[in-house]
């Protein structure tokens, strides 16, 4: 039975107050009882009902017998414990999350088997905090009350356990023949039971769901995706497991198609196509938002022009291209595929700034002084067109001389860029922000989607100078709107809190370092103390501790400042194809500093401002379009595991040089120095000693032999497991004690009630094997 639930300032007519404005004693009419239940701000069951009305002895009876007859007639349903409106919702229900609407959970009834048929009503959750906590597929118990128009809305008060939400995972079929499905998500220990194949055979990656009321339920397969280990099956994965929107709507493509022949015209825009603008963009680039030029000013500094892809032109407030890119938040960029935020007609042709074409730009141009301090800028709608689209490697080859080609812009163009940049990093360096290197893993393929290579990608100079080009326009995109006091969607990285400043003190005290908490804490403060570390195994251990104290950075109309870059104000302003906020920021400029374009024909939105639901409330929309970009992120940073594990699953038993990444009672995480890859290693494969785990210094030590594992520490490590579906990797030391046996060898399994456990009668996960090899 769920308890009577009593709002804040208003007394539960559950308890010992009387409420007011009580009816004449007596039994209540029809009316009476359906205007006390869908007006109680609490569960009305049968007490409640007899409590309120003052009903007493005989009167019960009665009010039983009337409750019933009004169930029957279709007036109210429910149990005698909490009664409600034929047709509408219990006051306190189960609900499903079914979608995120700009950062604001929408639910329908968890059972929802009306006698008419109806759809379900869709039910808008108000969550207290910044930004919805739930995701798709989320069962929670809420208080739900009818709004004035009609509709509802509901407040969460407790997450339920996941029942309906569906499950990636692979078939595989036991030696009696009885079908399990293997998850696809490593944090799922057990294979299912699955008693609907739904078409699919041994081997095939398939969506499925639980039969009954929890997972550990059997499950009915309701999509197959194929082979789980085919070329581009890595990024199928996450896309469906995170529930990424992949596909466009019709309505949505004919609108980009129209809005791709929206004319250029100079007369509206300002002429930069004699400049030689380039785009300096990694080899594989899909898109290319940004170009940057630079020339000597004569004084020492330079005038610099940032060319970013003038987006708002095509994608208008309010349109189905706007909504889609709304509820997108991000593209999301795979090895073998990109889910971009627009269609490809405008994302990689009409707004990407391609060699040779003339494009729709909005342009920053910053006066830059000698000491690299943005001394001015200026924001305009431009007309330009991009003398050369660069790859990193080769604008860093023509710099240092090593080029096999001359180019095709003139011989001052890169030299220019490079001069400028050294004053802004001049102005950098005296700024001090946070430097943590935090090296990134790319995956080569060839043309069928197989591995070539993985590596961890080059830190180059030309990498940087892009990079300070963009922040120096990211800051001027900030201080210019602050400057008309217009709404910014800012970046932010607020400082560390004071709990993880705590630990971090803890943690460098077994060092013999301190860390006083009474002082203003700087990233040149972290800085200095990874200087000061000569011994590169410390300085690692230093650093993971440093970047495990920092907050995550998100979007927000208030602004924090960006900690990290040591910034007062920063907004997101250079990649408007493939980020919304930077998107929105443009909007802002358009709006601030009257750039709008004439209205174009047909029926495309005509505006390129700010909507006004966004002027209104930027909060909402900053805190959908960040939990897409941590969805995004953690879907990338999965599928590049799996193909870390795809590449090794054909190196299991070789040795690797590998750091301890992070240190636990059960084990220790380590990745492969040259490749990245974390894996586990588990404290029952260290030997026949008990290791003892001190949390504080991140350290587990054998009692006997006082041998360490600690984070950032070098060792070297077998390979003894790689999970291509999984992600996963598993070492152990490189002498074999304890040994891990690898998946796939064989295993004894026999039947033990409804599961296939090993001699430890311990359920087995029985999962995809030996198919990594390729």
């Amino acid at each position: 039975m769920l308890p009577a639930l009593a709002l804040p300032g208003r007394p539960s007519h559950c308890g010992m107050m009387a409420p007011r404005n009580r009816p004449a004693p007596g039994l209540p009419t029809r009316k009476q009882i359906l205007d006390f239940i869908q007006n109680s701000p609490t569960p009305a069951g049968k007490r409640e009902i007899s409590r309120e009305f003052g009903l007493k002895g005989n009167e019960n009876i009665q009010l039983k017998a009337l409750l019933k007859d009004m169930a029957e007639e279709g007036l109210i349903d429910g149990k005698r414990t909490a009664f409600h409106k034929m047709g509408g919702l219990p006051k306190v229900t189960v609900l499903r999350i079914v979608d995120i609407d700009e950062g604001e959970a929408i639910a329908v009834p968890d059972s929802w088997q009306p006698e008419d048929a109806t759809p379900p009503p869709r039910i808008r959750l108000i969550e207290k905090g910044r930004g919805s906590a739930l995701r798709k597929g989320d069962r929670v118990l809420s208080r739900t009350e009818e709004t004035p128009g009609g509709g509802w809305r509901a407040y969460p008060m407790k997450k339920l356990e996941l029942r309906s939400e569906q499950v990636l995972g692979v078939v595989e079929i036991d030696g009696v023949g009885k079908p399990w499905l293997a998850p696809v998500d490593k944090r799922i220990r057990n294979s299912s039971p699955i008693s609907d194949l739904g078409g699919a055979e041994k081997g095939e990656l398939v969506l499925a769901e639980p039969t009954g009321r929890s997972l550990r339920a059997a499950m009915k397969v309701t999509q197959v995706l194929g082979e789980p280990l085919a070329p581009r099956a890595f990024s199928l994965i996450a896309i469906h497991k995170h529930g990424i929107p992949f596909a466009f709507q019709t309505e949505t493509l004919e609108e980009a198609q129209r809005a791709a022949r929206t004319a250029l015209s100079p007369d509206h825009r300002e002429d930069l196509r004699h400049l030689p603008i380039v785009a300096i963009d990694p080899s594989d680039a899909r898109d290319h938002d940004d170009a940057i030029w630079a020339l000597p000013d004569g004084e020492g500094g330079f005038d610099a022009l940032v060319a970013i892809a003038d987006v708002s032109f095509y994608v208008r407030p309010g349109g189905a291209l706007d909504r889609e890119a709304r509820k997108r938040g991000n593209s999301v960029y795979f090895p073998d595929r990109v889910v971009p935020m627009l269609p490809e007609v405008l994302s990689a042709d009409v707004c990407s700034l391609r060699g040779g074409e003339d494009r729709a730009a909005m342009a920053c141009h910053m006066k830059i002084d000698a000491g690299g301090k943005v001394t001015g800028f200026r924001f305009t709608r431009a007309l330009v067109r991009i003398a050369e689209v660069i790859a990193y490697e080769e604008a860093q080859a023509r710099i240092d001389g090593t080029a096999t080609a001359p180019g095709e812009v003139g011989p001052d163009v890169l030299p220019n860029l490079w001069a400028c940049w050294k004053a802004l990093a001049a102005a950098r360096a005296a700024r001090d922000p946070l430097e943590l290197e935090l090296p990134e893993r790319r995956v080569k393929l060839d043309e069928h989607g197989r591995i070539t290579e993985i590596a961890l990608r080059e830190r180059l100079d030309a990498h940087r100078v892009v990079e300070d080009f963009m922040i120096a326009a990211n800051v001027a995109a900030a201080k210019a709107l602050e400057a008309k006091v217009a709404p910014v969607v800012y970046r932010l990285h607020e400082p560390p809190s004071r709990e993880k400043l705590v630990a971090l003190k803890d943690y460098l005290a077994t060092f013999g370092k301190s860390l006083a908490l009474g002082q203003v804490i700087t990233p040149g403060l972290f800085n200095r103390m990874l200087k000061d570390v000569a011994d590169e195994g410390e300085k690692a251990l230093i650093m993971e501790a440093v970047l495990r104290s920092q907050t995550q950075a998100y979007y927000g109309p208030r602004n924090e400042g960006h900690f990290g870059l040591a910034l007062g104000s920063y907004a997101h302003f250079t990649s408007p194809i493939r980020r919304y906020a930077d998107l929105l920021v443009h909007r802002a400029l358009v709006d601030a500093y009257q750039l709008e374009q004439p209205r174009p024909h047909g029926d495309i939105p005509p505006t390129t401002g700010l909507a006004e639901r966004d002027r209104d409330d930027l909060s909402r929309i900053s805190d959908a379009i960040s939990q897409a970009e941590r969805r995004a992120m953690e879907a990338e940073r999965e599928t590049i595991d799996r193909y870390v594990a795809a590449w090794l699953s054909a190196r299991v038993g070789e040795v690797f040089q590998t750091r301890i990444t992070g240190v636990q009672k059960f084990g220790f995480f380590a990745t492969i120095v040259s490749l990245g890859g974390d894996g586990l290693v588990p404290v029952s494969t260290l030997g026949d000693e008990r290791f003892a785990y001190d949390e504080k210094a991140q350290v587990l030590e054998g009692e006997n032999s006082g041998t360490r594992y600690a984070v950032g520490q070098f060792l070297p490590l077998r390979l003894a497991e790689a999970n291509p579906l999984t992600g996963a990797l598993k070492f152990e030391l490189p002498e074999g004690s304890g040994r891990i046996e690898p998946r796939g060898a064989p295993v004894a399994l026999k039947k033990k009630g409804k599961h296939l456990v090993g001699q430890r009668g311990r359920p087995k996960n029985i999962r995809h094997q030996g198919r990594g090899k390729r």
